[in-house]
């Protein structure tokens, strides 16, 4: 069969491989996926540590969850997803207790024996009744949960993962946290949930093993190169990096938080008995560990390794990790979505922006291979009939 398109893919992360996939298998493309750092995967890579044989995810924990079927049967199909339930503890200045906030939390937190019904209306008589429509992070925890629970669990916790008082954040973040009445402590709420066996490195990699897909790591795009000397190999470039960055920030730096870790000698066999465990409390200056050995409960090692997490303001040459999307945020997005839109129409080389960085949005792994497989199908249709690939996938921004 012809090849009817030669298409440029920046990242080989979950966005950038599916989309590669998909369509050299759909509309016949030839694809090459570049990416500047020297391993698959993105922030999702993983790898076996070099002292103890424990899979390490090296930017942070990722416990795929979803409740798409059709999405679950894709990543199966290149990695054997063995369960895991993802069972937080927090630390707190009153003891350990479990995440999200559920039955157990509630009766050891206020020393009471509770069934569901009673937790129910105790939790509905501590909340701020004079708070009718909550308009900032704070504000939705005090109607939903009270002073006690909000200072001991979110508040400290928050300021420290976000870099600023929960008064600034929008009420919807803890919208999206349950607040349970039963002893159920599985921090996800999804049909399917699991850690591939492999890792998520090996997954990215049998997605992107394909006789018309070439990667090159350690290959960094940069917008002004290519704009003075496009390449004649290539009919359209999908970016899956920083929207800002794309235009060299010349609009400014959208609000990122990014993380640090730190390596914790272990000397004992297992550090903290469990994957993670958040510190709420502002005195300690990391927000969690998580100890890797727990994210693959089927491998037995003799030693163990754990990390601490940092939370920071995201600077030049760092990684980009959780959109803050603030008022003045969402402001230079819409300048930055304008100029994306002007410049994929007048640019030599069509371009499309696709995934977490390149639309500023937080998306879970899920969402992101979801909106990948619909931007490839939608691109494969588009192909066919010869009309040009969209600007962005089709989502409210």
């Amino acid at each position: 069969m012809k090849l009817s398109k030669n298409i440029l893919i920046i990242g080989a992360g979950f966005s950038g491989a599916v989309a590669a996939r998909e369509l050299a298998e759909t509309c016949a493309c030839k694809i090459e996926v570049w990416d500047e750092r020297p391993h698959l995967g993105g922030n999702c890579h993983t790898g076996r540590d070099a002292e103890t044989g424990v899979m390490v995810h090296h930017y942070g924990p990722h416990i795929f969850n979803t409740d798409s079927e059709r999405v679950w049967a894709y990543v199966q199909k290149f990695g054997d997803f063995r369960p895991f339930t993802n069972r937080v503890k927090a630390l707190t200045a009153r003891g350990v207790f479990s995440l999200p906030i559920n039955l157990l939390t509630i009766n050891q937190f206020f020393g009471k024996t509770f069934n569901p019904e009673e937790a129910r209306a105790f939790i509905s008589s501590l909340g701020d009744a004079t708070i009718r429509e909550p308009a900032n992070f704070e504000e939705q925890a005090l109607k939903m949960l009270g002073r006690d629970l909000y200072e001991a669990f979110f508040r400290d916790y928050t300021i420290k993962q976000w870099g600023c008082h929960p008064r600034e954040l929008p009420a919807a973040i803890l919208q999206r946290l349950p607040i349970r009445f039963s002893y159920d402590d599985n921090y996800y709420n999804r049909r399917f949930q699991g850690i591939p066996a492999e890792g998520y490195t090996e997954v990215i990699r049998r997605i992107l093993d394909h006789p018309s897909i070439a990667v090159h790591l350690e290959k960094k795009f940069s917008t002004a190169d290519f704009a003075a000397n496009p390449s004649p190999h290539f009919n359209h470039l999908i970016h899956t990096g920083p929207l800002d960055a794309f235009f060299g920030y010349s609009e400014g730096r959208l609000g990122y938080r990014t993380v640090e870790f730190e390596r914790i000698h272990c000397t004992t066999e297992d550090y903290q008995g469990n994957a993670v465990i958040n510190y709420t409390d502002r005195s300690v200056p990391w927000t969690r560990i998580h100890e890797h050995k727990h994210f693959a409960p089927w491998e037995h090692h003799a030693k163990t390794v754990a990390f601490r997490e940092f939370s920071k303001e995201t600077e030049p040459g760092d990684i980009p990790y959780y959109p803050k999307r603030l008022a003045s945020d969402k402001t230079l997005l819409q300048r930055y979505r304008i100029m994306a839109e002007s410049h994929a129409k007048a640019a030599p080389l069509p371009i499309s922006f696709l995934g977490r960085l390149a639309t500023y949005r937080y998306m879970d792994m899920e969402t992101v291979i979801g909106e990948a497989l619909d931007f490839a199908h939608s691109a494969a249709n588009r192909i066919t009939a010869k009309q040009p690939l969209p600007t962005f996938p089709n989502h409210e921004s």
